[in-house]
């Protein structure tokens, strides 16, 4: 009976357990899961815009390019007779530029801070307003207006992307891994201790007794010379 009473208590206890730990370790596991990955996935989606911005400015010089003569023709002009006053070809490496930076700096050296970000968006918004005041390209038309003002958008996207969303989100999830980990560690201290066999403990009941009590009942005159005697 005892062996039988302690058997059912730490059965017990061992379920308690495991079903306050399961929660906790797949928490964890979860987290380490993402942690094997190269990026987080927000840092993946800002990476992916980076490059959004290379293509997109790439795209629309190349049209500009066709439009105002023909891609070979422009080319020799913007690019080897280079003339900052009337050449897009600036535009096109300051997204270079961008690009270059943000990918080594938040995807290859994984920095988690807003230091490199902060300098591609000064450096750019810096040439493109000194571009357009010095400048003639409002005068050469559409992609005149257009390229420098994607541009600009562009790389201040980017600036509130990784301000607000990829440092911020990442930032909470160390902090949640954290918590989760002094949890698990404090975890064994607030469960409560094996429990002792005298907690469950009934003495077994005696047939002899039971069956003379129950005797007794069916049978008061035998009860009451008993108590006589």
């Amino acid at each position: 009976m005892d062996s039988r009473c302690s058997s059912s208590a730490d059965s017990r206890l061992t379920g308690r357990v495991a079903i306050n730990t399961t929660p906790i370790c797949a928490r964890v596991e979860s987290y380490e899961a993402g942690e094997k990955k190269c990026i987080s996935d927000v840092r993946r989606t800002f990476c992916l815009f980076v490059t959004f911005d290379l293509l997109f400015i790439t795209l629309l010089w190349i049209i500009e390019l066709n439009v105002n003569g023909g891609i070979q023709k422009q080319l020799d002009k913007e690019v080897l007779h280079y003339d900052y006053h009337a050449s897009f070809f600036d535009i096109f490496l300051l997204a270079v530029f961008r690009f270059a930076s943000l990918i080594l700096a938040y995807a290859v050296c994984k920095l988690r801070h807003w230091w490199a970000i902060a300098i591609t968006t000064a450096v750019s918004c810096a040439f493109l307003i000194a571009k357009v005041i010095l400048s003639k390209l409002l005068s050469q038309g559409a992609f005149g207006y257009l390229l420098p003002i994607i541009s600009f958008v562009l790389a201040w996207i980017e600036t509130w992307l990784l301000d607000f969303k990829v440092l911020p989100q990442e930032a909470e999830d160390e902090n949640r891994y954290q918590s989760i980990m002094d949890a698990t560690e404090r975890a064994p201290l607030m469960y409560p201790g094996p429990l002792s066999d005298g907690q469950f403990y009934s003495p077994p009941e005696s047939v002899a007794d039971s069956d003379e009590e129950l005797d007794d009942k069916h049978d008061p005159e035998k009860g009451l010379i008993q108590q006589v005697i």
